[in-house]
């Protein structure tokens, strides 16, 4: 892959302090919760009440992909290192569980500075949960699968010669049409069965919403690519990047919060805007965030850790101007006719 130079951006995740989980009965008992080193399995944790989720901003440079707190975290210390030290499975009483993430922010002199817990499926303030397992092979994955893109399983994309085919059945070196560069070949497929919760509860984009042909499933922060015919939205350009999740409005785009779902990614030689379901939508974009989500052997095939910037990089909406109740129907008639038009 070509040698790039370009920043990855700071992404957030939404995480309650270590203060905030502590054993209520158990080995442990009033401690707060902690690294793998001093957990005890069957310890039993309770959510305090309330426990407001706190956005820790977080950005992965570096060679080795190294984390550190960004500077528009909402807590933390901005340019402190953070090390993911384990992946945590609590269960409630009624056999439902939740993965936790430990995240440990680090001082200046590699002290512990405080702990942060990211769960990957809501936490009920009061309950109790017991601590299944504690496991430290794989956390950093768990982290990275977060900033991957995702479409759900049956997502039709358009290849190369105009066909359409279901995401699974899509195999590494199969042509795809893309936005960009024509047709291009898949260099790999990435499938993973998640709970369909919290940050990993996939949207529903119903047929039509933004002139798709059929519904479109995919993660909360795949963005998708659309071309306003005006700039309805004011983002002073015509293409615009929204990240599924900022569209949601209850009705026509949902959260599919319950069950599992089976999410496949996409990895080109560069990042790529293809066709799914009609709609344009991104590829996975390969950077020091999502190297860590590849299996071994190709992330050892890929002596450069990032993509290559590419012009439509530039063109994410923020969020202030998705703050509206309806901005996917000004997103569709700003894109195109209303289904049976003339």
């Amino acid at each position: 892959m070509p040698q790039t130079t370009h920043s990855t951006p700071s992404f957030s995740v939404a995480v309650y302090p270590a203060q905030a989980l502590r054993v209520c009965n158990g080995a442990n008992f009033g401690d707060a919760l902690s690294v793998a080193g001093d957990l005890m399995p069957d310890d039993i944790y309770a959510l305090a009440s309330p426990a407001p989720l706190l956005r820790l901003s977080l950005s992965a440079a570096g060679a080795d992909g190294a984390l550190t707190i960004a500077a528009d975290t909402g807590t933390g210390q901005p340019g402190a290192a953070l090390h993911v030290d384990c992946c945590i499975t609590l269960m409630n009483p009624m056999g439902q569980t939740c993965d936790v993430l430990v995240l440990v922010e680090l001082d200046g002199h590699q002290r512990i500075a405080q702990v942060y817990a990211l769960p990957l499926a809501p936490l009920v303030e009061k309950d109790e949960y017991s601590l299944v397992t504690i496991n430290q092979q794989g956390a950093r994955a768990r982290l990275a699968e977060m900033g991957c893109t995702a479409f759900a399983r049956g997502t039709h994309i358009t290849m190369a010669d105009g066909a359409q085919c279901r995401i699974e059945n899509l195999r590494p070196g199969d042509r795809v049409l893309t936005r960009d560069d024509g047709p291009q070949a898949i260099r790999w497929v990435g499938g993973t069965t998640v709970r369909a919760v919290g940050a990993m509860a996939p949207i529903l984009i119903a047929a039509g919403t933004l002139n798709n042909e059929r519904d479109l499933m995919l993660g909360p922060d795949h963005r998708l690519f659309i071309y306003q015919r005006n700039d309805a939205l004011g983002a002073g350009r015509a293409e615009v990047l929204v990240r599924a999740s900022h569209l949601v409005n209850g009705t026509t785009i949902t959260r599919m919060d319950g069950g599992f779902v089976d999410y496949f990614q996409l990895l080109f030689d560069h990042h790529q805007i293809i066709y799914a379901e009609g709609i344009a939508a991104e590829t996975l974009l390969l950077d020091n965030r999502t190297l860590p989500a590849l299996p071994k052997g190709l992330a050892q095939d890929l002596p450069q850790a990032a993509h290559p910037e590419r012009p439509h990089m530039a063109f994410e909406v923020k969020d202030s101007l998705l703050d509206i109740p309806n901005a996917a129907e000004i997103l569709r008639r700003a894109s195109g006719r209303r289904q049976g038009e003339t």
